[in-house]
């Protein structure tokens, strides 16, 4: 659907780049089979890749590259091509298989751990790498919302010595 909208667009394009004024039915006229190459390269990619997983039982990268390989096959039939048919459709297939083997757009991720959702892995990445309170503290200092050990109490002095204002004793609920 989205491959067919993209086709539209590009077809509109064209219709808008040519000498002759077609009008506007022009873009499914004279550009048509741009709208209908686009909706079945995306048809046969998604089919493809949909029925390879499911009778392979797996979705993985083989899944892509047969998907790829048959949306590029459907360039070489607008060519009326078969060379250019097998050409196109290894090289769809290459560059998809290639795209999802990286992880695509969001990095390469067969290092996660299988049963662990999103927050999970927040989790053990915070548990994994957080670093001590002490070095926080020598780095950035209190305040701010960081507290050491005995930080009630070193407030409550510091605001009787600079401001006369005693806030009371550390008491056990305090955040320190």
């Amino acid at each position: 659907m989205q491959l067919s909208l993209i086709g539209a667009i590009l077809a509109g394009v064209r219709n808008a780049a040519q000498k002759q004024n077609v009008g506007a039915r022009g873009i499914f006229t004279s550009s048509g089979r741009i709208i209908a190459l686009y909706g079945a390269g995306g048809a046969a990619y998604q089919f493809t890749r949909d029925a390879s997983a499911n009778l392979r039982g797996i979705d993985d990268t083989y899944n892509e590259a047969l998907g790829g390989f048959m949306a590029g096959a459907m360039a070489g039939v607008y060519r009326r091509s078969i060379p250019y048919m097998v050409t196109a459709g290894s090289l769809f297939g290459i560059v998809m298989a290639a795209f999802t083997y990286s992880g695509g757009f969001t990095g390469y991720k067969r290092d996660r751990d299988e049963g662990l959702d999103e927050a999970a892995m927040k989790q053990k990445a915070m548990e994994e790498y957080r670093r001590p309170i002490q070095e926080i503290i020598d780095e950035l200092g209190e305040g701010r919302g960081i507290m050491g050990p005995g930080y009630a109490e070193r407030r409550r002095q510091r605001l009787l010595e600079n401001y006369g204002i005693d806030v009371g004793p550390a008491t056990q609920g305090s955040r320190a």
